[in-house]
């Protein structure tokens, strides 16, 4: 099985993410074509050689309009750091990307950052519509890679209101929302398509210790937003102070990892290391390593007999809403975490012909999806029922032809084998 294993030693950041999966492409120069011409206002990727303790790598840097911008990844990596606003009007941003408005506005204002650089420049108060109106109207990517920068903002303002006791609908981006910030989402996004392996591993994540000191006082390492998207994930402190893995980081790992936990006994054959800016007495990187697991080489294909899990079932019914926004309701119900969306017709009261509204979710993701489906439909109320399934173990292939590379999916279990080709790439092709 296609396996990308992730280190996660120091952490994770979005920059340092993509530097690591870049390193893992054949052709990094075309990859760095791609990105640049992913369609982001303003936005270059440029990739400059790095080492950190004799080891080296690849540091990525993202320029808006011609200039580095500290984005929440680059400059929380590593730093204490604080933001000081002044103004007539109340925020709440206990992590420097988080605020409560009554209104959009745009300003420029002085920060004091917590290492070397004082500057003032303006900046603006990003919503997730926002988000969404650029990803869905800017970005040049694939159906697949919107879905997935969608789904990690959706973990972002999700834990932002959580962090907050503020609806989803009031959380303002401050740094997570600029245009670096969703570079290196989309980068990653992106790279993880091109890669397309068939599990994600990663190591327990190193999240840091100590405080991280913010304009409204002094919280605790990891800081809620990241402690929230990290609930359930294996996650610990050590002796390094200072905000090793960011809210951006954690949400790409919640995105695209499918365990946590030891190295797998596997066959290397690219290691790539993504640098950190800062220095630590040990090496400030994300090391990915991409090869076949050991189990599931071909030479020696184990037996599969299929499994059982359990699966939730959350519906509600619905009569005065418009098929165009049943759709969008059903777009944004994935984006939140579930795994399947679908409807069915119903009659309700009144003899009205009516749809009842059924997303598929992991236990872990049920508030998520419940909350989505509060947000983008007419229902007050949502049903809830716990379901055992039986599902055929599954994986992803490569198959090259004369159109080019074919994903193809494989199933099997329970004495049977299914094949099917992946209709995006037959589309494309």
């Amino acid at each position: 099985m296609k396996t990308l294993y992730l280190d996660l030693g120091m952490g994770a950041a979005g920059d340092m993410l993509t530097a690591a999966l870049l390193e893992l492409v054949p052709d990094q120069e075309k990859m760095m074509e791609k990105l640049n011409a992913l369609g982001i206002p303003g936005v270059t990727f440029r990739k400059d050689a790095a080492s950190k303790c004799g080891i080296s790598g690849t540091h990525m840097t993202v320029t808006v309009n011609g200039e580095e911008e500290e984005s929440a990844d680059a400059h929380m990596h590593g730093h204490e750091h604080e933001h000081f606003h002044e103004h007539d009007h109340k925020h709440f941003h206990d992590h420097d990307h988080f605020h409560e408005h009554d209104h959009d506005h745009d300003h420029d204002h002085e920060h004091s950052h917590d290492h070397d650089h004082d500057h003032a420049h303006g900046h603006h108060h990003t919503s997730m519509h926002d988000i969404e109106h650029l990803v869905r109207d800017h970005l040049a990517v694939s159906d697949k890679v919107r879905e997935d920068v969608l789904a990690v903002y959706g973990l972002i303002a999700e834990a932002e209101s959580r962090a907050h006791a503020r609806p989803v609908s009031e959380i303002h981006f401050h740094e997570v929302g600029t245009m670096d910030a969703l570079a290196d989402v989309a980068a990653v996004c992106v790279l993880m398509e091109e890669l397309a392996p068939a599990q994600v591993i990663a190591s327990p994540v190193h999240v840091g210790s100590g405080h991280v000191h913010c304009a409204h006082g002094i919280l605790p390492v990891p800081a809620p937003a990241t402690a929230f998207i990290l609930k359930d994930v294996p996650i610990y402190g050590g002796k390094i102070e200072g905000e090793l893995c960011t809210p951006t980081g954690a949400a790409l790992l919640r995105r695209f990892v499918t365990r946590f936990g030891e190295m797998p006994v596997m066959k290397t054959t690219v290691i790539g290391y993504g640098m950190g800016k800062k220095d630590f007495p040990a090496a400030n990187c994300v090391r990915a390593m991409l090869g076949e697991t050991q189990d599931e080489c071909p030479e020696s294909p184990a037996p599969r007999a299929g499994m059982k899990d359990v699966i939730y079932a959350l519906s509600c019914n619905l009569d005065d809403m418009t098929g165009e926004k049943i759709g969008y309701a059903m777009e944004m119900i994935l984006t939140s975490g579930a795994v399947d969306v679908y409807t069915t017709p119903i009659g309700m009261k009144k003899s009205r012909p009516a749809i009842m509204l059924t997303a598929l979710c992991k236990e872990e993701k049920r508030e998520a999806v419940a909350a989505a489906m509060f947000r983008h439909t007419t229902t007050i109320g949502i049903r809830e029922q716990k379901m055992d399934r039986y599902v055929l173990e599954r994986r992803t292939e490569e198959v090259q032809t004369p159109y080019g590379v074919i994903r193809v999916k494989r199933a099997e279990g329970y004495g049977v084998s299914k094949v099917k080709p992946e209709y995006d790439d037959i589309a494309r092709a």
